[in-house]
């Protein structure tokens, strides 16, 4: 968690991108694996932690755009639940930890939203991917199923976008270390591949170094020698000579920043003449495109210098015949 001031600062922005009404930010719940009390490990969504930075379940926030208040619901734990896990922090000290002043019991969330739907006020919110979020848009503001994605306010879409998509420097430093750990993974897998393993033994190694280093993969690892199905979660081939393994894999540490690496390396520990010379070509379409990286540039632009450095570099090895410049050219913008 960063400091408070980090998160006032981004909910007042946030406040002043969108031009009225309430902004309503739901956190996840925990989700039961094979009976209620025993859960999948628990992700917090990913726009509440940037606005609000607590990483507890069952947390919903408000912003008032006209008024500036902001409120964080939630519910205290019980006896039970502190039979268990011990004492925890009041909600009123989670709040007062990311510069939110006032908070009140979830249940109160769905009195709040109906006297702002009575009033007329714009109710913004964002998509909701898990089940139980969209039950809770269904049950306080009668979202139908089926409407949640057009529901959404596109102008806190973009609000929201706007803030997150260019990274203070704070962010930056858990990037870099996402990174790092990212790399120890792929470094881990390099180095113990040998001919005759079995794919999983190679992502349960490299599991191992992210629960280690952060909490868990970034997604579900991909390892494969059958590259060509992109996104391939099988893991149960014997690596074998002259094939080659795509890892596409990376860490998302402890404040829930992420990494995610993608390699393609010889089962052998040694690539054939031809496998070298298409993964050299690779790599300098990718050095290009990190090379012309800057602001200000198009993505269009990286991308399509990047496809003639391939095209070219196909022509030479004599794999494709024509013109690099004019073949690019013909492709759909």
């Amino acid at each position: 968690m960063f400091d408070k001031k980090t998160y006032i600062s981004r909910r007042k922005r946030l406040a002043e991108s969108v031009s009225e009404g309430v902004i309503l930010i739901l956190g996840n719940s925990e989700a039961s694996c094979n009976y209620r009390d025993n859960t999948y490990l628990f992700r917090q969504d990913s726009s509440f932690l940037y606005f609000f930075g607590l990483d507890k379940p069952d947390l919903a926030a408000v912003i008032d755009v006209e008024s500036g208040e902001e409120i964080i619901f939630g519910n205290d734990v019980d006896i039970d639940d502190i039979i268990w896990m011990g004492p925890q922090p009041l909600i009123t000290e989670q709040a007062a930890s990311v510069g939110v002043v006032k908070s009140a019991p979830f249940a109160a969330l769905a009195t709040y939203l109906a006297e702002a739907h009575a009033k007329r006020r714009k109710i913004h919110f964002l998509p909701p991917y898990r089940n139980y979020n969209k039950i809770l848009l269904h049950k306080m503001l009668g979202v139908g199923f089926d409407n949640m994605k057009d529901a959404a306010s596109v102008e806190l879409i973009k609000a929201v976008v706007a803030l997150r998509e260019i990274k203070e420097e704070s962010e930056i430093a858990e990037i870099e270390r996402a990174c790092d750990l990212g790399y120890d993974m792929h470094m881990a897998a390099m180095k113990a591949m040998k001919l005759g393993m079995v794919e999983q033994e190679l992502v349960g190694i490299m599991e191992g170094i992210c629960a280690s280093g952060g909490i868990m993969p970034s997604f579900p690892i991909i390892l494969s020698q059958n590259g060509e199905t992109l996104h391939n979660h099988s893991h149960h081939q014997i690596l074998t000579e002259g094939r080659l393994c795509v890892i596409d894999a990376g860490a998302e540490i402890d404040t829930h920043y992420a990494s995610d690496f993608t390699r393609t390396l010889p089962c052998s520990g040694k690539f054939t003449q031809q496998q070298a010379e298409i993964y050299s070509l690779v790599a300098a379409a990718n050095n290009y495109a990190i090379g012309v990286s800057r602001p200000g540039i198009s993505y269009t632009d990286v991308h399509l210098g990047a496809v003639t450095v391939l095209v070219q570099g196909l022509i030479d090895l004599g794999l494709v015949n024509g013109n690099a410049e004019e073949a690019v050219a013909l492709q759909p913008a």
